[in-house]
């Protein structure tokens, strides 16, 4: 007989309790599992929610950021020199801390940092950074070049030929579709070119709203106006091509080729204001005792009289030796003569005749054509009087800190004198050299002569007021990260802004290194937090 035959019968009722068993563990996996589940997608929500939140956060780190930009440039020139100026200022505009403390985790640790383009001795961008804002008045003014075209024969087009890679059809092509009529230039389009694509359009005819509108013009590609620069952070990454030959463009001169938008903008102006924030003295005002008046109280009674007798006789040409300028003055002549600049005044003797005086006299101009007095005159000529009543002056370009790129396209400029100013011009402005304050210290340092400098005034500057700043919101743990470029212009009382684009989608673009943040948080702090996160399956945000 077999044993197991023996054995006795399980009854009904304990396999009925081992099948409940089964059930019961079946059950508490499936709970279990729905459990883990729900906890997962709890988890992902609210990973969600903690990111959809820190990127909120990061936007507003660069709205803190463009608002202390604000505040910043609303203070006096003496004050923003004292805190470093605004050209490079890490101290002012790098790694700003706007949340938490030093001692806080480094994801609580929020920050912003204002970043501009570098340019280097040559003036060619360089790869890399600076920690300031970037002039406008740096770049091409492409709404004022019909003007160019005005002060001199093909002025628009000579601005524009300095662009690398850019060419006679292309140039004309843009001012074609800047100036009013139908009628195309030289080498230009005008409606008959644009109406017989497809689709159809035809040319604006009418000043830019946007640099990126050029790409409607004939012949211009994405890749000529924005170069291989992808990510616009003002440096060729791994994942950008190399080389600048595509499309024609070739930067023989070894700088980074960020496309023609780097040269290029709308906003360039620059204040027409005394230093103390009043309007200049415009000297082709209509009441001559009025700018006698206003002359005198500002520069004193000798140029006054020599201003207001140039303005009513004009240069004298004669032989007869000049005296110092003084008597009274008969303001019921009108001014018959408009300067066309300040410089104008320098050299030229005026013949006058002074009320109760039978014989005119000759007057010497206290302004003579020495350099080395220039540096003394005109910078107190320069900071009180104009010819110009507007407030504002548009499209110049500040010789100070403009690349040379910028440079070479101003009419009357050659590689001689764009090594000179580049070799000796300083980007930010001190009290240490006044003269500086103006672009005629081209002139007072013997780069220009009085006849050239005359002929580049319309198309130069030493600084504008409007300002463009990339500015990133960041947290020292990394994470969500926000990039803004917006446009500050400072010549109203209160800093406004013109121009405001999100970026944040074409990523951080640089490093925390470079951002700047804090090195010194505390070791076991930051090993907790990394125990904490992975523990809960919560991986630290990627740097």
């Amino acid at each position: 007989r077999c044993p197991l035959l023996d054995q006795p019968a399980v009854p009904p009722s304990a396999r009925r309790r081992a099948m409940i068993l089964v059930v019961i563990l079946v059950v508490i996996s499936m709970l279990s599992l729905s459990g883990y589940t729900f906890v997962e997608m709890m988890f992902i929500e609210h990973q969600a929610v903690d990111a959809h939140g820190r990127g909120l956060q990061s936007r507003a780190l660069t709205e803190s950021g463009v608002e202390m930009l604000k505040r910043f440039l609303v203070q006096e020139d003496a004050v923003i020199q004292e805190t470093g100026g605004k050209y490079d200022n890490p101290l002012q505009f790098q790694g700003v801390q706007v949340t938490g403390d030093e001692q806080a985790a480094p994801d609580e640790r929020g920050r912003f940092t204002v970043l501009a383009p570098l340019i280097d001795e040559e003036g060619l961008y360089t790869d890399g950074v600076r920690y300031g804002v970037e002039d406008e008045s740096n770049k091409l003014n492409l709404n004022t070049l019909l003007l160019a075209d005005e002060t001199t024969e093909n002025g628009g087009r000579t601005l524009l030929m300095a662009l690398p890679g850019m060419t006679e059809t292309i140039a004309d092509a843009i001012l074609d579709w800047l100036d009013e009529d139908d009628e195309p230039r030289e080498f230009g389009a005008e409606v008959d070119h644009y109406s017989g694509l497809d689709p159809p359009y035809a040319p604006k005819n009418g000043p830019l709203d946007t640099v990126e509108e050029l790409l409607l013009v004939r012949e211009i590609t994405p890749w000529l106006l924005f170069g291989p620069d992808a990510n616009r952070n003002g440096r060729l990454d791994p994942f950008e091509p190399e080389g600048s030959s595509i499309d024609g463009v070739d930067n023989t001169d070894g700088s980074l080729n960020r496309g023609w938008s780097a040269y290029m903008t709308l906003y360039s102006l620059e204040k027409n204001l005394r230093p103390d924030g009043t309007p200049r003295i415009n000297l082709n005002g209509e009441d001559l005792e009025t700018l006698y008046t206003e002359l005198a109280a500002a520069v004193g009674t000798e140029w006054a009289t020599f201003i207001v007798a140039y303005r009513q006789n004009g240069p004298y040409t004669g032989n007869q030796k000049g005296v110092k300028p003084s008597g009274d003055l008969d303001f019921s002549r009108p001014g018959n003569t408009q300067l066309t600049s300040v410089l104008d005044l320098i050299g030229p003797k005026v013949q006058v005749r002074f009320k109760n005086s039978e014989n005119p006299t000759v007057l010497e101009s206290p302004f003579p054509n020495a350099p080395l007095l220039m540096n003394v005159y005109l910078p107190l000529l320069n900071d009180n009087c104009s010819v110009n009543a507007s407030p504002v002056i548009p499209g110049r370009i500040n010789i100070n800190q403009a690349p040379k790129v910028v440079l070479m396209g101003i009419p009357g400029m050659t590689e001689e004198i764009a090594a000179q100013i580049i070799s000796k011009r300083e980007p930010e402005i001190t009290d240490i050299k006044p003269n500086r304050r103006h672009e005629t210290w081209l002139m007072s340092e013997l780069i220009l002569t009085l006849d050239e400098m005359k002929a580049m005034l319309p198309f130069v500057s030493a600084g504008g007021s409007v300002y463009r700043a990339q500015v990133v919101g960041y947290y020292d743990q990394g994470g969500p990260a926000s990039r803004i470029e917006a446009l500050i212009d400072a010549t109203t009382t209160e800093p406004r802004i013109l121009f405001w684009r999100d970026i944040s989608h074409l990523g951080r673009g640089y490093a925390l290194e470079t951002l700047g943040l804090a090195l010194d948080a505390p070791p076991p702090l930051v090993l907790i937090q990394l125990f904490v996160r992975l523990f809960y399956h919560a991986p630290p945000y990627c740097h």
